[in-house]
């Protein structure tokens, strides 16, 4: 079954509205680490022993570089834990989004042209947007 124009607006409306409910978040991971010391003494030291913990990390990787944070058990990883989770939740809904919108795009209808100038100057003036020389700013990544 197809969608109607209307139909999509309204799906994107839902969207927009899941988004403004998520709340705080944060990219990145949770994870749960066991070590050891190097005290050759320590129970950690035997054959077998996981180590010391546990020992909980939040980790992200922001334009390249890793960041890294221990994270306290209780209400502090609580508080973590939610936010990485929203932060999964807000990626699914802005796929979601972008793929309504585009078909959106897709339905809507080219806007009427009035008279013969009125195309010309619209011809002129995208010719210039798209031209070779200023084709870096008008590109979308």
């Amino acid at each position: 079954m197809k969608e109607t124009l209307e139909e999509l607006e309204e799906q994107r409306g839902r969207f927009y509205r899941q988004l403004a409910e998520i709340g705080d978040f944060r990219r990145g991971i949770i994870s749960v680490n066991y070590r050891k010391c190097g005290k050759p003494n320590c129970a950690c030291a035997r054959k077998g022993h996981r180590g010391h913990g546990p020992q909980y990390l939040w980790n992200t990787t922001v334009g390249g570089k890793s960041r890294a944070a221990n994270v306290r058990l209780g209400p502090e990883l609580e508080k973590v834990r939610q936010e990485v989770e929203n932060y999964r939740r807000f990626v699914e809904l802005t796929k979601e989004l972008v793929e309504v919108n585009e078909k959106i795009c897709e339905k809507r209808p080219d806007r009427e042209i009035e008279d013969d100038k009125e195309l010309e100057t619209l011809k002129k003036t995208l010719s210039r947007q798209f031209s070779t020389r200023s084709k870096k700013k008008s590109s979308v990544p």
